[in-house]
């Protein structure tokens, strides 16, 4: 973890999607630089009272805030509960699902949980969070986790590939909107991060295929996407609105 400045020192953070995996890595490098993080999970809260260990562990104060995000009115009512009792000043949309197959076998329930869940759910998180957000004026971020496949496209990804477009035109028009309260809004897009999700949809004949293909030549680790969310979450990123920064060892240039 590059971070331990305690430059979030009196902000509160949620990370969606936060008790596994990236969400995780992030949780624990806002907690570096002193933040309180909302540490958001749907089931798993035995995972989420894992990440709450390691954030305390990295200096910051954790609270955990279950709800779905793919249904509007839970997500809704979560984002509110964490801005009431703690403030809000930064919010990291990182959960997502992803369920692939080819357009021509693809079921349209499936379409419609990812686009609820990836693209529906950072819409409402971030609307129910812009009235915390607009008013922590210059300490207002929001950070939205894409994927090199919504740049990109990829076979047999359609649902995903689309929801994680559709977020990064969110992102920019947000970073439109905002940009007059000094909030900052934008996009990462991360290559192939080793974590459960990939393991899971990435063979291993796959996997070293891939790897060819990555200028760097390896598989990036949940700590590359976490620093670079620090990153703009603290001062340094005062200046950046509206961006897609590409964490993904030069897959996509």
């Amino acid at each position: 973890m590059a971070f331990q400045d305690k430059s979030l020192e009196g902000c509160t953070a949620l990370v969606t999607g936060g008790s596994r995996g990236i969400g995780r890595a992030i949780c624990v490098a806002l907690a570096g630089r002193g933040a309180k993080v909302a540490i958001n999970y749907r089931s798993r809260e035995d995972a989420a009272q894992e990440t709450a260990a390691l954030v305390e562990e990295a200096g910051g104060t954790a609270v955990l805030a279950g709800f779905d995000i793919g249904d509007m009115a839970a997500a809704t009512e979560g984002v509110t509960a964490v801005g009431k009792e703690h403030g809000l000043h930064i919010l990291v949309n990182n959960a997502g699902i992803a369920i692939n197959g080819l357009l021509m076998r693809f079921k349209p329930e499936d379409w419609e949980q990812v686009i609820a869940v990836n693209l529906g759910g950072t819409f409402a998180c971030t609307k129910a969070a812009s009235r915390y957000l607009l008013k922590a004026k210059e300490q207002g971020r929001v950070i939205n986790l894409s994927s090199v496949v919504g740049e990109n496209g990829n076979a047999g990804q359609a649902a995903y590939a689309a929801a994680k477009a559709g977020i990064l035109g969110l992102t920019k028009t947000l970073a439109k909107e905002f940009a007059s309260r000094g909030v900052t809004v934008n996009a990462i897009t991360p290559g192939f991060i080793a974590t459960d999700m990939t393991d899971e949809h990435l063979p291993e004949a796959q996997r070293a295929a891939l790897i060819e293909s990555i200028p760097l030549g390896r598989i990036g680790d949940a700590s590359n996407v976490a620093d670079s969310v620090a990153f703009l979450a603290g001062p340094e990123g005062s200046y950046i609105t509206g961006q897609v920064l590409r964490v993904n060892g030069g897959l996509l240039m």
